[in-house]
């Protein structure tokens, strides 16, 4: 079975989504790949609904290169719709479901989204109104393809996914021919370094690849059983689901994480392998009723996303996964870059991101781009087949992300060891990580700023056990306006997406200035940060 798995992995590295699928479907026609809820899709169901929707699809003019957002959380008809895109050699377009409409619209126009497959209804919003109304500014977007269970009326360029599916039965498709290594299958966005969104193209052999080395350097084998709670809209999740393809395994699906729900399902399901980011693993293991789980079926899986204590690793490992592996990377490197092995000395298991996946490359630069000596920090960059095409749209910024030596600058900060283990000391930029989650200061900056009672705003991230960062908003009023904590964060909750909203926010009078008129945002920082220490003490 590990040789069949090994065989499995070595032939995928050169091949099409659609391709590895029909490979997996005919080697293990009957075995579940996907679960969710009472529902499970074998590898063949799964093999010939993608095959029927990528058929409609076909017919409604969809060809290869085309852009088909998904604004779905982790609902099977996600993985559907990103393996009949796939088999027609059109692009993803992944969308967080909670995004603000104006970041949902400027994602759609800027992809050039032909179509789009949504929920109805999610959390209390509905997507069909949002969707009818985007429609009219999108010249590009022809058609919307919701999935829900309303016996709706639709005009003739909104169809039920279910629909779609249906009419599609029995009709052949054709893989498209793809270079894997050119061919983009998804465009993922990210705030990056600048604070505006940049959609990052990774091609078929990026993201397959990547998943077939990440998959092999943890172990993942055929009969292992993966719960998937981090969302597929993120690069963490795609590359959990791709890994667990590869690997001719099983995947089930969380629609969204809950501590508690995620425990029963592990428990419930016998998971062996639990992918999150350190937040959800501190949730995990304060969760009251983890004790009464059983969840000894754990085996391994990979905290990511965010810095990660050497105590919390220890503890995820003592007491939920024994070998718990800490990852690194970033949506540009499909994701990852380096490592930890149960093979390494505790010091670096527990200390170090591990090594680079074999055939990655990881350098030091200093600010000119020459290379760094072991130990010394510096930013940390990275060349190897993980490495992006490019930002959709954007040579400039493409170019810029690369050093001379062709290394993509990660804008992180770490060290290299004598022994090729890597540390993360941390952000080149200023960015927040919060709950997994990368948050540009500038964006809510410029919210708040729009706010009469508003003179001047800084954003600086607090750290925290359970998030990794909060996010503070340091504000000050406009002479005489007088406004609340929560009149400003409600402000910030009807423009931007949950996640971005402060958590905190303090009133200054004054910000410290640099000569030239600029905020010295590190001085703000630590301000903050040692006035909350003092009111904690």
């Amino acid at each position: 079975m590990i040789d069949d798995t090994t065989t499995a992995l070595k032939e995928a590295s050169g091949l099409t989504l659609g391709t590895i699928l029909r490979l997996q479907a005919d080697r293990r026609p009957d075995t579940p790949f996907l679960i969710y809820g009472d529902r499970t899709w074998s590898f063949r169901r799964l093999e010939t609904e993608s095959t029927s929707l990528a058929a409609s699809l076909a017919g409604l003019g969809v060809e290869p290169g085309d852009r088909i957002a998904i604004d779905l959380p982790n609902w099977p008809e996600f993985v559907v719709a990103l393996f009949a895109a796939g088999m027609l050699g059109a692009t993803v377009v992944p969308l967080n479901p909670e995004h603000a409409p104006r970041d949902v619209q400027f994602m759609l126009r800027n992809s050039e989204a032909t179509v789009v497959v949504a929920a109805e209804h999610y959390l209390g919003r509905d997507y069909l109104q949002l969707y009818e109304t985007l429609l009219v500014g999108l010249p590009d977007l022809q058609y919307l393809v919701t999935v829900g269970e309303e016996d709706l009326w639709y005009d003739d360029r909104i169809f039920q996914f279910e629909d779609l599916v249906s009419a599609g039965r029995g009709r052949e498709v054709p893989d498209a021919e793809l270079d894997p290594y050119e061919a983009p299958l998804a465009i993922l966005y990210t705030a990056g370094t600048t604070g505006k969104a940049k959609g990052v193209m990774l091609s078929h052999a990026n993201l397959v690849r990547t998943a077939r080395a990440t998959a092999a350097s943890f172990g993942l084998l055929p009969d292992d059983v993966t719960l998937c709670c981090v969302p597929l809209f993120n690069i963490f999740g795609l590359s959990s689901l791709l890994g667990a393809l590869v690997a001719g395994s099983t995947v089930v699906l969380q629609e969204r994480f809950e501590p508690a729900e995620t425990l029963r399902l592990a428990e419930a399901r016998r998971a062996t392998v639990l992918h999150g980011v350190p937040t959800m693993f501190v949730m995990m293991l304060r969760e009251p009723g983890r004790s009464e789980r059983d969840l000894s079926s754990l085996r391994t899986g990979i905290v990511a996303g965010a810095p990660v204590s050497d105590e919390l690793v220890r503890q995820a490992r003592r007491e939920l996964a024994p070998d718990l592996e800490i990852g690194y990377g970033m949506t540009e490197t499909s994701p990852t870059v380096s490592m930890t092995s149960p093979a390494d000395p505790e010091e670096k298991r527990s200390g170090t991101v591990g090594r680079p996946l074999e055939g990655v490359a990881v350098e030091i630069l200093d600010d000119d781009g020459g290379r760094l000596a072991p130990g010394v920090v510096g930013e940390i960059a990275v060349k190897g087949f993980n490495v992006m095409l490019g930002y959709f749209r954007q040579p400039g910024e493409t170019a810029a992300a690369f050093a001379e030596s062709g290394y993509l600058r990660t804008g992180d900060l770490g060290s290299l060891d004598e022994n090729g283990y890597l540390s993360v000391a941390g952000r080149a930029g200023d960015e927040i990580l919060r709950g997994g989650y990368s948050i540009h200061p500038r964006e809510v900056e410029d919210h708040l700023r729009s706010h009469p009672a508003v003179m001047e705003a800084v954003v600086v991230g607090i750290p925290n056990e359970v998030l990794g960062e909060l996010i503070c908003a340091c504000v000050q009023p406009v002479e005489g306006a007088i406004i609340t904590e929560e009149e400003l964060r409600e402000s910030c909750r009807s423009a931007l997406a949950g996640y971005k909203v402060p958590d905190l926010v303090r009133f200054l009078q004054v910000f410290p200035m640099t000569p030239s008129g600029k905020v010295r945002r590190a001085e703000v920082a630590e301000t903050v940060r040692a006035e909350l220490l003092d009111s904690e003490g």
